[in-house]
């Protein structure tokens, strides 16, 4: 995780918001740690770190809405359980224009030999781009995963959109993954839910987690 904020430092200053009183949250036996920045030029980050079950599972999260610059949303979790390791980077097209993704797909390849996780069908698959990961290993490869998911990463923050970015319209555009998790339902989605009812929730995901609303 460190590493991968380190990625976005050398390149947006980040400047910490609050999520209060939603920096800890405790639900299903898991506790939760979230942090929130703007990345000056780039857009909203939003980072987790979960740890539960007296410590034999712990995830990191890494949200990145892009709303200064035409890049698509990017979600990272690293989840360790079970001397398992699992690697899942989602990409969701938000673009008001196409991209060239060709530099991120030839690091995806890269690694193609690391064993896939299927996740099987959802909701959002249609704006999911190819460019998507998934893996899981045990954790002797969890050296091969970070480098991976680190590579893939820098790959996606060397696009440079030669086009003018509408803020707007890139909440606009995230905001459709974001309404159809509230909608839909997922595994983090639903655990908030349980824990802080609808309302709450609601505005962790929207203003905390993926910044499709101005933080109040």
């Amino acid at each position: 995780m460190e590493q991968l904020l380190n990625l976005l430092r050398k390149k947006y200053p980040l400047k910490e918001q609050s999520v209060d009183p939603y920096r800890e949250v405790k639900a299903s036996g898991m506790r939760f740690t979230i942090r929130a920045y703007e990345a000056e030029g780039l857009g909203h980050v939003s980072v987790m770190h979960a740890v539960g079950f007296l410590g034999l599972m712990k995830m990191d999260s890494l949200i990145i809405n892009p709303t200064a610059k035409d890049l698509p949303l990017y979600s990272y979790d690293r989840i360790f359980a079970m001397g398992n390791d699992t690697l899942i980077v989602e990409i969701y097209d938000t673009l008001i224009a196409p991209s060239d993704f060709s530099g991120v797909e030839k690091v995806k390849q890269s690694y193609s030999d690391l064993p896939d996780h299927v996740l099987g069908a959802h909701w959002y698959d249609s704006i999911k781009l190819p460019i998507s990961v998934s893996k899981k290993a045990k954790k002797n490869l969890s050296g091969r995963f970070s480098e991976f998911a680190e590579k893939h990463l820098a790959a996606l923050l060397e696009i440079e959109p030669d086009h003018a970015c509408d803020a707007a319209a890139k909440r606009e555009k995230a905001s459709v993954y974001v309404e159809g998790l509230l909608k839909n339902g997922g595994p983090s989605t639903d655990v908030f839910l349980k824990a802080l009812g609808q309302e709450k929730t609601e505005w962790v995901f929207r203003s905390a987690l993926f910044g499709t609303i101005q933080s109040h």
